[in-house]
């Protein structure tokens, strides 16, 4: 299978001049040699780019992109199921979600510089796409994807493991999966809303028994309250009912 997938993207030629120093750049990145530089060059390429030298619909990373999803959740999911053997689908599923999420795999792209080797026709050169969050993550599965290709699931395996132990503080991510005020946060954020915030709604019982009602207010609005036996315990009850009114 993974033969004819290769073979799909074999190319005659050789390389033209100006690709080689991009070539030489990933080859620091994934830290093994590059058999295909085709396949590279073709992870790298922006759509934008397919009119110049009238590549095909197919010549862009996109296709590559799709394979390199796909070829990025298996990996993810191995190293985080050797990782935590003692958590349950659920928290797997959720830690797998903040590592494959775009904004992360764009983090990873802006570190290794992706954005600087994009190919990019002339005319949109200056337009913020080489920093676009969805371009770099994009890319990033891209580049998995002919790494896969190029050099089997081994070394590809390989490279998504170093990037996330160079990039990723697992321990920081942990502690966010059931932080709903951060969840919150980052939905309003993504769906370019204002920050959430809190009120106390009400404080009752004894100074050493208080219980607190509070309600969060999203995009200036009020959405839900939560009631808990801490100021912190009612905000999270609150953002965990704001998020899932706002996601349903």
């Amino acid at each position: 299978m993974l033969e004819k997938l290769r073979s799909l993207f074999k190319s005659k030629g050789t390389l033209p001049p100006k690709h080689h120093k991009r070539i030489e750049k990933l080859e620091e990145i994934i830290e093994t040699s590059i058999d295909n530089p085709f396949i590279y060059i073709r992870a790298l390429r922006h759509r934008s780019t397919l009119s110049d030298e009238n590549f095909s619909s197919t010549d862009s990373y996109e296709r590559l992109e799709f394979l390199g999803d796909a070829v990025l959740d298996l990996i993810i999911t191995e190293i985080i199921f050797d990782l935590f053997p003692e958590k349950n689908e659920g928290f797997l599923t959720k830690l797998r979600a903040k590592l494959v999420k775009g904004d992360t795999l764009a983090v990873f792209a802006r570190k290794l510089e992706l954005n600087e080797l994009l190919l990019l026709a002339e005319e949109v050169r200056g337009q913020g796409i080489e920093n676009s969050k969805s371009v770099l993550s994009d890319v990033f599965e891209a580049l998995v994807g002919a790494l896969y290709l190029d050099a089997g699931y081994k070394e590809t395996s390989y490279f998504v493991r170093k990037v996330i132990d160079r990039y990723v503080d697992l321990n920081k991510v942990i502690t966010t999966l059931d932080n709903y005020k951060s969840l919150l946060l980052e939905f309003a954020q993504a769906k370019q809303m204002k920050i959430p915030t809190y009120r106390v709604i009400s404080e009752t019982g004894p100074g050493h028994d208080k219980t607190f009602e509070i309600e969060v207010l999203v995009d200036q609005k009020p959405m839900a309250s939560g009631v808990g036996k801490s100021k912190k315990e009612a905000e999270q009850k609150a953002a965990q009912k704001a998020l899932a009114d706002l996601k349903s």
